[in-house]
């Protein structure tokens, strides 16, 4: 009887586990600072959060066919300052386009070698992280990019103004989560990027353009990347070239948090959008209390580590290896 409560109690913990630590560590940030529980607070978190939840739809579709995206960060720093480069000399109206082009290939790239080539996504994205930093740098000659009329321009508007109340980059995190939703939960598409993920053999046999899916879940990655670095840019009308530095891993916290199993087949938009709202919760908890910034980066690694085992211990069954 006691191994049966046992038993319950690990499959509880191992499919909301990460919930269940994320009420208690609200419970504990409300006691220890009121301010926590505010609404000008409640609002900071969720406009601070929108860029990163950006990245992190786009992640989703790479995570769940089964493969990594560790380039994001890299690839939102070159589209933040290629569009801020690219503001002053050819205008706002052209620099958007422009810069979502360049980084969309960049994005089609990735996709190509992953996809295509079948080279390992974790490889492949890793030196492209490298690869675009450098890129970045010799873009931008390794100086900082700033827009030279920030009174000026109407290009601010999307990191900065309100519409109805709502801040633009909440508006725009808002609706691109409800359109890649419907495309992942209501769409062939969709139902082939879950396929992928789950078993990519079986999927090919069953006619499932495998190369095609995962190509085109990197081109959505990028677009929303290129989306975050247009908020970014806009927020700040300057940048400096390494601001998506380091990104790339509370991205694939957040992806890993809303549910979205590392080994592919397993996630949805919605609770990646809920694993941005974790991460941005327990970063502003922490800061609030008196902790200091760096301290985020021991917090998120531990929160990667905990969902990594509580994901693996959904598809057992159990916390602990039946081995150990």
């Amino acid at each position: 009887m006691a191994d049966d409560k046992m038993k319950a109690i690990g499959n509880v913990l191992a499919r909301q586990g990460i919930l269940i630590a994320f009420a208690i560590f609200m419970v504990g940030f409300a006691l220890a600072n009121d301010r926590f529980l505010g609404l000008d607070n409640i609002l900071g978190v969720v406009r601070s959060s929108a860029i990163l939840g950006v990245m992190a739809l786009g992640v989703t579709f790479v995570v769940i066919s089964g493969n990594l995206d560790l380039s994001v960060g890299s690839m939102m720093s070159f589209s933040t300052i290629v569009v801020l480069d690219l503001h002053d000399k050819i205008g706002p109206e052209l620099a958007i386009p422009v810069m979502f082009a360049m980084t969309m290939a960049l994005g089609a790239l990735v996709g190509f070698l992953v996809g295509y080539l079948k080279l390992n996504s974790l490889i492949v994205t890793l030196g492209m992280l490298s690869a675009i930093h450098g890129l970045t740098l010799t873009y931008s000659g390794g100086k900082n990019m700033d827009i030279a009329d920030k009174q000026g321009t109407w290009f601010g508007f999307f990191g900065r103004e309100e519409v109805l109340g709502v801040p633009v980059p909440v508006l725009i995190f808002g609706l691109l989560a409800i359109v890649l939703s419907l495309l992942l939960a209501k769409t062939p598409f969709g139902r082939k990027t879950y396929a992928v993920g789950g078993n990519g053999i079986a999927a090919t046999f069953s006619g499932v353009p495998r190369a095609r899916v995962i190509f085109m879940c990197y081109l959505i990655s990028s677009f929303c990347v290129a989306t975050a670095g247009l908020l970014q840019a806009s927020r700040s009308l300057g940048s400096q070239n390494t601001v998506g530095q380091g990104l790339e891993l509370d991205v694939l916290a957040a992806v890993i948090l809303g549910g979205a199993s590392l080994m592919g087949g397993s996630g949805t938009v919605f609770k990646t959008v809920i694993g941005v709202l974790i991460l941005g919760f327990i970063q502003n908890g922490l800061l609030l209390v008196g902790l200091q910034f760096y301290v985020q980066y021991v917090v998120t690694w531990a929160i990667i580590i905990l969902a990594v085992w509580l994901d693996i211990a959904a598809k057992r069954g159990r916390l602990l290896s039946p081995i150990a």
